[in-house]
């Protein structure tokens, strides 16, 4: 069931990857409720062993031909199974590709394999929208993901999500209220649903940033004016107070390409989903 735009990924998964890809499934807004006007096509791939240097590097160079500018930017992560089978936390990224770093591909850069708590929730978000590009049902080969893994992952993610708050107003807004919606409802939901269930239990006074948020989201409004300060957007306290559901995950610790003038890694800090990669307000 390739969702628009994603059908193109699958010979060029296989051509790099060989025999060694087990499954690629779609998560993310495409299993969500569909994709919105800012949404990039988020694809997870299973693997049965380590990527090399040469594969990473055929991948990022693929990926930036087929990602971005006229097409939905990707978002791709590989995870090896033995990684991830049995659960364990933090899961293990072998390899991430996603258009925030576009600037440090073109550089040179390879993302390197690195433990990632924001994998937590992606794999939970993937087991639940059983959605195979290629391979079995994903719940064949990841092993379920405990709640309260999934819930220790979120929330961890909250003090860098602030962070971004006056950078990138509106994907930060609709994560929180997706990790709050989670974290009371044991449910993962589509961004502008969250936002929805949101809006009906935030004070009349947050309403209105976080409804503007929804409705650029989706294509309603533009995002003129979508900044705010931590006083007016911060969301009510209560025991179950957000924290991420992490749709930005950290930059990996790339590796410089040998065959191309080093450039020296930028900091490992969270990805700004409003210039990159997400684009868009990913996921």
């Amino acid at each position: 069931m390739p969702a628009p735009g994603a059908a193109h990924l699958l010979p060029l998964l296989h051509r790099i990857l060989g025999d060694t890809v087990l499954g690629i499934y779609l998560h993310g807004s495409a299993t969500l409720g569909g994709l919105r006007p800012h949404s990039d096509i988020d694809v997870l791939v299973v693997v049965s062993g380590p990527v090399s240097h040469p594969q990473r590097r055929a991948l990022v160079d693929e990926l930036m031909e087929v990602s971005g500018g006229d097409s939905r930017p990707v978002e791709l992560i590989v995870v090896v199974q033995d990684d991830v089978r049995p659960w364990r936390t933090p899961p293990t990224c072998e390899f991430l590709y996603g258009e925030w770093m576009r600037e440090e591909y073109e550089r040179g850069l390879v993302p390197a394999p690195e433990p990632s708590p924001d994998l937590v929730p992606l794999l939970t978000m993937v087991l639940l929208g059983d959605a195979p590009l290629f391979g079995p049902p994903p719940a064949e080969l990841l092993d379920p993901v405990p709640h309260d893994d999934l819930r220790r992952a979120i929330v961890s993610g909250v003090p860098g999500l602030m962070g971004e708050l006056e950078s990138d107003t509106r994907n930060v807004l609709l994560t929180l209220a997706r990790v709050w919606t989670t974290l009371a409802t044991g449910r993962i939901r589509s961004k502008d649903a969250a936002a929805d269930w949101a809006i009906e239990r935030l004070p009349a006074v947050h309403r209105p940033v976080l409804a503007h948020a929804r409705a650029v989201y989706l294509g309603k409004r533009t995002s003129g004016g979508m900044t705010c300060s931590l006083v007016c957007c911060r969301a009510p306290s209560s025991s179950s107070r957000p924290s991420t559901l992490t749709p930005r995950r950290a930059r990996p610790h790339p590796t410089p390409d040998a065959s191309r003038p080093r450039t020296p890694p930028r900091s490992c800090t969270p990805r700004s989903r409003s210039g990159a990669c997400r684009r868009r307000c990913r996921s």
